[in-house]
């Protein structure tokens, strides 16, 4: 099939965003639509009824991950998926996840409105639980098709209310066979918002996203005595809360020092006994660093096992405990090149950009060819009500993943 110049229809795509956010809208126009619950399975009765009219065969798996296939002239030639997920957080925004399932959806309807028929299957996929904000972990189900996960484990997940992942999975009516996952792909397309402020910031459309970047995760317990704290006199106090302060002025310090790319958060706190009137004994803390360079995080780790040495712990003891990590997932070489070459023929500025949010193609990208697209996020908010990307990025990534479905299926 020879490259054909054909875009998407923009108002279209407008129209099918605020469709499916309806199932789960807020009263701030946020979505929250936890994954199997009775709005979730509405949605994709909804997405296969959409699926269905243009001719698509849908079919799910053991993990309720869903995929419909548009036919090609060689049905028997691995297909390019197109996917992402239908689920969100607790109020979410209308585009995280939704967005990059409905780009399949509009590329198949522009090929079926032009009568393109690909040269190889297309199938557009929604990715069960990635959010993971019923049931944990993220990136469930693509955590199961690639191997990262134990599905027996995982169907034994529980929500709040003590719910399994397996009683959900039973009674939404898409739970499949085995023998319908994903286990071959030329390509797997995931279009997202990026979920931070870079490409707005910099007036670029499209960022090709190039990994998913590694990170680790440490908990730092800071241990003194706890005394009275009007009787005890500053130079004989071993406040844990104060050296606690002082460590992490030492851990900016020096991770200031390394690669500006790197970022770090202290993201939970515990101070004991937190008693207004009694000299902190105990803070524990987490401390987590991403970066795409196993070299700088190999550093990160460094700096971190030193706090237990350092001169900054003000008569306390400080434990380091390494609660988990993960490598970089660098996606498909060819497939990024080609998500370039489309942002080039459609005049779009784009630059390469590595991501810092997990994302299921980082997990399908361990078994099958992968790549991302990030369309702009205004302010870079996501997880939230009002989470926004302008229907004109929209377009243009959805567009970007149309180009380079158009080319991958005429070779």
């Amino acid at each position: 099939m020879e490259k054909q110049k054909v875009l998407i229809n923009g108002e279209r795509l407008k129209r099918t965003v605020e469709e499916f956010a309806d199932y789960g809208r807020t009263d701030n126009n946020g979505v929250t639509r936890l994954a199997l619950s009775e709005i979730d399975i509405k949605v994709r009765d909804h997405f296969k009824s959409d699926c269905e009219a243009l001719g698509m065969t849908v079919k799910w798996d053991d993990m309720g991950n869903m995929y419909a296939t548009l036919e090609g002239v060689e049905n028997d030639k691995p297909p390019i998926v197109i996917g992402s997920h239908l689920d969100s957080v607790e109020k979410g925004g209308r585009f995280d996840g939704v967005l990059g399932v409905l780009t399949g959806l509009e590329v198949v309807r522009v090929l079926v409105e032009n009568n393109i028929k690909p040269q190889i299957p297309i199938v557009v996929a929604n990715i069960t639980n990635e959010e993971g904000a019923r049931f944990e972990p993220s990136l469930m189900a693509s955590g199961v098709l690639s191997g990262r996960f134990d599905k027996d484990e995982m169907l034994r997940s529980t929500d709040k209310n003590g719910i399994t992942f397996a009683e959900s999975l039973h009674a939404s009516g898409y739970k499949g066979n085995k023998e319908n996952r994903l286990t071959d792909a030329k390509a797997f397309l995931e279009l997202h918002i990026e979920q931070g402020p870079v490409l707005e910031s910099e007036f670029i459309n499209i960022g090709v996203v190039e990994c998913v970047v590694g990170m680790c995760c440490y908990e730092i317990e800071v241990v003194g005595d706890s005394d009275h704290a009007g009787t005890t006199p500053m130079q004989m106090r071993k406040d844990a809360l104060f050296a606690t302060n002082s460590l992490i002025n030492e851990i900016r310090e020096q991770m200031s020092k390394l690669d500006s790319d790197l970022v770090y958060t202290i993201g939970r706190m515990n101070v004991s006994p937190n008693i207004h009137t009694v000299i902190p004994n105990k803070v524990v803390f987490t401390l987590e660093a991403r970066h795409k360079e196993a070299a700088t995080i190999s550093q990160v780790e460094d700096i971190i096992q030193g706090l237990t040495e350092s001169d900054t712990k003000e008569k306390c003891e400080v434990k380091v405990t390494k609660l988990w990590d993960r490598d970089t997932v660098w996606f498909n070489e060819k497939l990024v090149d080609a998500l370039e070459e489309s942002c080039r023929s459609l005049d779009y500025s784009y630059k390469r950009i590595p991501s810092g949010a997990g994302h299921d193609a980082q997990f399908i990208a361990t078994f099958l060819p992968a790549a991302m697209v990030f369309v702009p996020s205004v302010n870079g908010k996501s997880h939230a009500e009002d989470e926004l990307t302008s229907w004109e990025d929209c377009e243009r990534g959805v567009n970007v993943v149309l180009q380079t479905v158009l080319d991958l299926s005429s070779i």
